[in-house]
């Protein structure tokens, strides 16, 4: 099992929150589990793998409104916001969106988090926060201690659904009025556009975490179930829970905080350098630049891989990584069964100088050595929509 996989039961957990479609997942059979303090579904009766194979195949539908959403406003809120990471956000218009970093003093990672420009209201500046939820209290209060000039507003009334899969848009706009389904048809990976529906807003981006083409919809918490569950009454979409969502963001590459980056991983020894822009670069500004312009120009120590592994077992958070004499040269921070391509597959770190795809290791854990083969990520390619040029 992975991290999210292996989550406690809240049965044994009392006092877990729970989200606006908790009845929900009951009424389809889902098995809860505890994670970030959220009572959430970790698979529904298909099981895991059945549903990670129908989203890569149609449309899986995600509740990820265990996720921290906020709106940061400002005379200059874009400007100010660079303070704290080193994406290019004064750059960005509105609707436009970016991944980007929260960092510390030293240039390791606070959180990872999505960016999106809304449009000026008033003369302020305005950006809304998608971060995790198991940092979502410490990441509003460093943002609030730092930007005093900016006003931060948690939503905490509003749901948030992951659409995901080559099926998605067609899914989605069926339940949509004409106009607005053809602008959300249309709309490119990493933008975003408020849509007026039945009443409610709807806040729709081309976003997600699973390497398809999908959308994030942020809707008031009140009207998440009826929502979720038009879409669900399409043939094309399913519910999906914790676990495919860990084995697909595993085959598209992507980190999981608090296992693969956390306080003590760099922008650099991540892979993540490609989230500094080169003006940023430049230009400094941001929290921990010059330990990271160090890192950049002297190369890190150890660099994040990905692991082909041989045979059936799959290598767990924790295992370490030998060179083929049997030196450890790093660890395994996220592992399992990758159901697109029928074996197993880890991601770690590993000393810099043994990072090369192609490189053969040993992956070891109780007692046992896995014979692997480091590996271009991602493991299953993406497929975003994109404007035709």
């Amino acid at each position: 099992m992975s991290a999210l996989q292996k989550a406690a039961d809240p049965a044994a957990s009392p006092g877990l929150a729970r989200t606006s479609l908790y009845d929900l997942h009951i009424s389809l059979g889902a098995r809860m589990v505890g994670f970030a303090g959220y009572a959430l579904p970790v698979q529904y009766s298909p099981g895991i793998i059945q549903e990670h194979l129908f989203t890569r195949a149609s449309a899986g539908l995600f509740d990820v409104s265990h996720m921290g959403q906020a709106l940061l406003e400002g005379a200059d809120a874009a400007c100010a916001f660079e303070a704290l990471v080193p994406g290019d956000i004064a750059a960005l218009v509105p609707g436009e969106m970016r991944y980007t970093l929260l960092l510390n003093k030293d240039g390791r990672i606070l959180d990872d988090l999505i960016v999106t420009r809304l449009s000026d209201a008033n003369g302020r500046g305005r950006l809304r926060l998608v971060v995790n939820a198991a940092t979502k209290q410490a990441d509003f209060a460093h943002i609030a201690e730092l930007l005093p000039g900016c006003a931060l507003t948690v939503l905490v009334d509003r749901a948030l659904l992951a659409l995901q899969g080559p099926k998605a848009a067609a899914a989605l706009c069926r339940h949509l009025s004409p106009e607005a389904a053809r602008r959300i048809a249309s709309l490119p990976f990493m933008s975003a556009q408020a849509i007026e529906h039945e009443g409610i807003t709807l806040d729709i981006s081309r976003s997600g975490y699973t390497g398809e083409d999908g959308f994030e919809i942020s809707l008031p918490a009140q009207a998440a179930r009826e929502f979720a569950e038009r879409l669900l009454a399409d043939e094309e979409v399913r519910p999906a829970g914790l676990g495919a969502r860990d084995s697909l963001r595993l085959e598209a590459g992507f980190c999981l905080y608090g296992h693969d980056i956390d306080e003590t991983t760099s922008p650099v020894e991540a892979g993540l350098s490609w989230t500094i822009s080169k003006r940023r670069r430049k230009e400094g500004g941001f929290l921990g630049f010059e330990a990271i312009k160090r890192e950049i120009e002297t190369g890190p120590r150890r660099l994040r891989a990905g692991f082909l592994i041989e045979g059936k077992i799959p290598a767990r958070e924790g295992a370490m990584v030998l060179d083929t004499a049997g030196q450890m040269i790093g660890r395994i921070t996220s592992g399992g069964f990758a159901p697109s391509l029928g074996k197993p597959i880890a991601m770690g770190y590993t000393d810099a100088a043994c990072a090369a795809p192609g490189t053969r290791v040993l992956l070891a854990q109780r007692g046992k050595e896995l014979a692997s083969t480091v590996a271009a990520m991602p493991f299953v390619p993406h497929r975003y929509f994109r404007k035709a040029r």
